[in-house]
């Protein structure tokens, strides 16, 4: 039996009427959900499943559901235990606890469409994933009808169901429904708490572990006492909560309301793993600060190698090691000589993690690490006048004795991989035009050194580096960051102040670590900032994903002028004909999409209105910045002012003209405005019925334009291209001719642009993107746009060593 033959919708209402005939069945965004209708606790999921019709990969079915589960959140309501993929030959179940942490992983971007299987966070994600879904349960139908229908029967239960069960599955999507119920009906001070190392999750933990409305796990935060809360005195600060119990607002209504339909305790088997992973309840804005992105293994070896290589191979012995941003201490790990290695972090809770690793042999001692704020704590005793301890510090003394120690603190390796997060960029303004709250804001180290660091204080990582380097003068730096504090133009007062001896690094792909959005390097360089050097130019060795050697790559501290500088210097004032306007965007990498040439001729921020003046070097600025591909190598790379030689190459500037002009981000449409960009005539194209509206660019090319600057009504210069911007002109010229043919189509435009040609082939979808190439129906189409992207690239090629040479990028 099999049913290969049916359609999707067909295959789903078969599946349901062959497997889950008891059950009810619902299709919407996720495509098949079967769930039971409780009588006290109404609909309770039990399966989310992908459906594909035919046979399909099983695996990137799985992909496309949990995408789908990511982009709606599904994960924050009560979740199945299972999740499945099926087509018309077989059926894979997976637990969703397997994929579970994914969703709350910030390096990965929820909002791409889940059914682009070729979309570059479809790809990461089914590479990262690959192992576990390795584990899914696959059933064909006519081989394993038996033993699929006997799966079902044991894993979908619905008999005898009283109150909803909490397991590993999900507890986290229940404490985002208890969140909205119960939290606010605690008569608590949040703030207060939070200070003490207490959360919200940290009651939800007190409900969930308990029997009889009492918690019966000890090691815990808080703990429930029938109708109020006590708090652990061995995890918390009493002193900053005032009060060593709590209770109820509302007589503690919502709370029995809400654990009426849920059963408590879960089984014993998931306790462990529930407090265990409390970091999955912990807000997003507050894992930002204390900074969650766990450092993988690879580079923990790597980094541990390079320190090797630097200070030799016995410098455990020699040096001090401090990780004051440690997690639950997986940077430590490599480790032997405990007596010289210390642990610092924000969360109490890592702190219990750590001290539980270490009572199953982790290589560290209990005293050496301790809770700590780094960017708002004191390192030493607050003392008065007579010597009396006011506040006590919180590291311990033998730390305390080395920072004070001039020779000791030159044998401290601070090695750390800091918080990443930003106040000020985009991804963080949560559409209010405002600085995310707390993150790399109010704290004592913002306030401090803001004029030395300027717009580098928006960086958590920043704050960390500056104090580390003003107060444990001559310490050894040994930290993963970004590299923005060596090249980008936003850390120049940052580095007018940080000057120190740059010894060995390497870079990584930012995706390798998680919780860590964008696709830039990472590097681990290592700093002795007892010896003052200015950051002018390092030489970091590159590692792709899997730790492989790709070479070696220059970093330079950029204070010479930008390319944007540049560029605004042909802005005309007097404009006669506005041809266009071009975006010029910011001036890395990372922003290479903002950089398109338009038809709008509004004079907007970053941009340059296009006249016959500066049509020329516009050319070259957009081929500039597009002709090398951005990759996570170069991200951060800075397009500068360039020297006077690229004015005296005629040849690389009709390369650059040839190439705006059948580049991808070259958006030119009649639809907009007139279309001046058309580089043909119509007798080329065979066009007999209408004239174009505007024949500048075939005039411009041919020299037929009167230079408004020349006394005379001198024509400007005929424009010579090079074979290979010919052979990119004669592929476009064929495509043109080829749309032409196309007259009697309703969509047809005599005035059409590379861009409208491409949407009149390609379409758009039903958010209104253009299709990639790949949804074209019409073959020839295919075919003549691949030829002209072959001489595109390979026009690019000849373009690229000439912007080293002209010093739009330095190698």
């Amino acid at each position: 039996m099999n049913f290969i033959h049916l359609s999707e919708e067909p295959l789903k209402s078969k599946i349901k009427d062959t497997y889950f005939t008891k059950f009810s069945y619902s299709g919407s965004k996720i495509d098949f959900t079967i769930t039971y209708k409780h009588k006290n606790l109404g609909e309770i999921n039990l399966l989310w499943a992908e459906a594909k019709k035919g046979e399909s990969d099983i695996k990137k079915s799985f992909i496309q559901l949990i995408l789908t589960i990511g982009k709606y959140k599904f994960y924050t309501e009560q979740t199945p235990n299972l999740l499945c993929a099926f087509d018309g030959i077989k059926m894979a179940f997976l637990p969703f606890i397997k994929i579970q942490e994914v969703f709350y992983q910030n390096d990965i971007d929820f909002s791409v469409t889940p059914s682009n299987h070729k979309s570059e966070q479809f790809l990461k994600l089914l590479k990262q994933l690959n192992t576990i879904l390795d584990e899914a349960q696959i059933f064909y139908y006519e081989k394993n009808d038996e033993e699929l229908k006997a799966f079902i029967k044991e894993n979908l239960t619905s008999e005898n169901i009283s109150k909803f069960k909490i397991d590993k599955n999900n507890f986290v999507s229940i404490y985002y429904k208890w969140s909205k119920s119960v939290k606010d009906s605690i008569s608590i001070d949040w703030d207060l708490a939070k200070k003490s190392g207490i959360i919200d999750a940290d009651f939800y933990l007190a409900d969930l572990l308990s029997k009889d409305n009492v918690s019966i796990v000890e090691k815990l935060f808080a703990v429930l006492k029938k109708d109020y809360y006590e708090f652990n005195e061995k995890k918390t600060e009493l002193g900053s909560i005032i009060a060593e119990k709590t209770g109820f607002k509302d007589h503690q209504k919502a709370h029995k309301e809400f654990w009426a339909i849920y059963e408590r305790p879960p089984r014993e088997e998931f306790w462990d793993y529930i407090i265990k992973r409390r970091d999955l309840l912990v807000d997003q804005d507050i894992r930002e600060r204390k900074g969650a992105f766990f450092t993988p293994r690879i580079w923990v070896d790597k980094a541990c190698e390079y320190l090797s290589k630097t200070f030799g191979e016995d410098y455990e012995d020699e040096y001090y090691i401090w990780d004051l941003a440690g997690g639950t201490g997986n940077l430590l790990a490599n480790f032997t000589n405990k007596k010289n290695i210390f642990c610092s972090t924000l969360d109490k809770a890592d702190i219990d993690v750590i001290h539980e690793r270490i009572k199953n042999g982790a290589n560290l001692f209990e005293n050496h690490v301790f809770q700590f704020d780094f960017l708002n704590d004191e390192f030493f005793d607050e003392k008065d006048d007579k010597g009396n301890i006011k506040q006590k510090s919180k590291l311990p003394l033998n730390l305390q004795e080395i920072l004070k120690d001039e020779n000791k603190r030159r044998k401290l390796i601070i090695f750390i991989n800091p918080p990443y997060a930003e106040a000020g960029t985009t991804a963080t303004r949560n559409n209010t035009g405002k600085n995310k709250e707390k993150v790399a804001r109010e704290n004592r180290i913002c306030e401090k050194y803001k004029d030395i660091l300027g717009k580098a204080n928006n960086e958590l990582f920043a704050q960390f580096f500056i104090r580390i380097y003003c107060e444990i003068e001559g310490a050894i730096l040994a930290s993963f960051s970004k590299l923005k504090y060596v090249n980008s133009a936003n850390f120049i007062k940052f580095r007018e102040s940080f000057k120190a001896k740059f010894l060995k690094g390497f870079i990584t792909p930012s995706y390798t670590f998680d919780n860590v959005k964008g696709n830039f390097p990472i590097g681990f360089l290592i700093w002795d900032t007892s010896k003052k050097e200015e950051i002018k130019k390092i030489k970091l060795d590159v590692f792709n994903e899997n730790g492989n050697f790709l070479g070696k790559k220059n970093f330079y501290s950029n204070h010479s002028l930008h390319i944007g500088k540049w560029i605004s210097e042909f802005k005309n004032k007097n404009i006669i004909l506005k041809l266009g306007m071009m975006n010029t965007g910011r001036m890395d990498f990372q922003n290479q999409n903002l950089v398109h040439v338009m038809c709008t001729t509004r004079d907007i921020g970053h941009s340059i209105i296009l006249t016959y003046n500066n049509l020329i070097v516009s050319a070259v600025f957009f081929s500039v910045r597009h002709a090398i591909a951005a990759t996570w190598i170069n991200d951060r790379d800075q397009f500068l002012y360039p020297n006077k030689l690229y004015d005296k190459d005629d040849e690389f500037k009709s390369d650059c003209l040839a190439f705006m002009l059948f580049h991808g981000q070259n958006r030119i449409s009649s639809k907009e405005g007139t279309n001046h960009f058309i580089p043909f005539s119509e007798k080329e194209l065979n066009i007999t019925k209408e004239a174009f509206e505007s024949d500048f660019m075939y005039k411009f090319i041919n020299g037929k334009i009167k230079d408004e600057n020349s006394l005379f009504g001198d024509e400007l210069a005929k424009i010579e291209f090079s074979p290979e911007a010919k052979e990119l002109l004669k592929a476009g010229k064929e495509l043109f001719k080829y749309y032409h043919t196309h007259s009697e189509d309703k969509n047809y435009l005599v005035n059409a642009s590379f861009y409208d040609i491409k949407e009149f082939f390609q379409g758009r979808d039903e958010k209104g993107k253009m299709n990639t190439p790949a949804k074209a129906k019409d073959e020839h189409y295919k075919f003549l746009l691949g030829q002209l992207n072959e001489s595109l690239n390979t026009l690019a090629k000849k373009i690229e060593p000439k912007i080293y040479e002209y010093g739009f990028l330095k190698e």
